[in-house]
């Protein structure tokens, strides 16, 4: 079974008969009477960072990540529990004080405040992180309509690269290196724009797994389909240097996930006021496909309408 399967099968009965656990398909807990939101992640290593070497920023790719599932409901995220794991090699003195100074500089950046956790002994690392805020609505997902248009804030993609060079499957100059693992460590969320979704997007996700696997986790339970341009999706300059001198394809970058952007559907008759926002706050939010009513049946195309074929959706948990 992969996670979906295993939620659906064993779980959601479970939780039928509390509407604010939203059927267990959402990225967030809603107690509307309480204006209350929660999320909740959990971080292995060797999963979901490759090591622990670099703590300080391995603390912040984990806690970007977390808030990223209130920023992309249209929720400002207040408060933080963290639960680690792990040994005296992960929790020593000199990497206590990179992960506190961690801590403080996210805290102080993103505006929420450290309120609890837990620690405990392993063999290898992992973190555990719910976040909360306050809200009267969110955006949910499932909630998309026929008809409306796919947006996506910020560049896909950089974050794999990041990834990729870590892992020594890809070679680069110095700079490059930088660029991209900084890129996967400390994702460009969209803290300027959660607070408009409210006002014109049907539906939202952020991308943690891939940009189509994300997409279709957005219209899983709905009778929708999506057609999205691959030469609408917005990557980096940096990214798209690298794909000319190396002769890559787009398509193998885009839908890798860790990208931690947000992901919306939003009527025709938004644009104008979409572009006047993106412009406003300066954060880039780029068009790049439509909801269909076409169930199941997902295109991707390029701007001559040739269709293109996806070998790789994005990540997935299997059991």
């Amino acid at each position: 079974m992969n996670e979906f399967e295993l939620i659906k099968n064993y779980f959601q009965k479970i939780a039928r008969k509390n509407p604010s656990a939203l059927k267990l398909n959402d990225d967030v807990f809603f107690d509307r009477s309480r204006h209350l939101v929660v999320s909740i992640d959990t971080y292995n290593e060797g999963k979901h960072y490759v090591n622990f070497k670099n703590p300080k920023l391995v603390i912040k790719k984990i806690i970007r990540s977390s808030i990223s599932d209130l920023y992309c409901k249209g929720v400002k995220p207040r408060y933080i529990f963290i639960s680690g794991s792990g040994n005296k090699n992960h929790f020593n003195v000199k990497n206590l004080k990179l992960i506190s100074k961690s801590l403080s500089e996210e805290q102080n950046k993103f505006d929420f405040k450290l309120s609890g956790g837990d620690i405990v002994t392993s063999i290898k690392s992992s973190f555990t992180v719910a976040v909360i805020g306050f809200s009267k609505k969110i955006v949910k997902r499932n909630t998309a309509r026929n008809g409306d248009d796919i947006y996506v804030t910020g560049n896909l993609g950089d974050s794999y690269i990041g990834l990729s060079i870590m892992k020594k499957k890809i070679n680069v100059n110095k700079k490059f290196k930088n660029y991209f693992v900084n890129q996967y460590y400390l994702p460009n969320l969209a803290t300027k724009f959660y607070k408009y979704l409210n006002k014109f997007a049907n539906s939202s996700i952020d991308i943690s797994d891939g940009l189509f696997a994300d997409l279709k986790k957005l219209i899983n339970n709905q009778k929708l389909g999506f057609i999205v341009n691959l030469d609408k999706v917005p990557i980096s300059k940096n990214l798209k240097l690298y794909i000319k001198n190396n002769n890559k394809k787009s398509l193998n970058f885009i839908s890798k996930g860790d990208d931690y952007q947000i992901i919306f559907s939003s009527s025709k008759k938004n644009r104008s006021y979409i572009r006047k926002i993106s412009k406003r706050i300066k954060q880039k939010i780029t068009l790049i496909g439509t909801i269909t009513n076409q169930s199941k049946e997902n295109k991707i195309i390029n701007s001559e309408n040739v269709v293109k074929t996806l070998k790789y959706e994005g990540y997935l948990h299997n059991f």
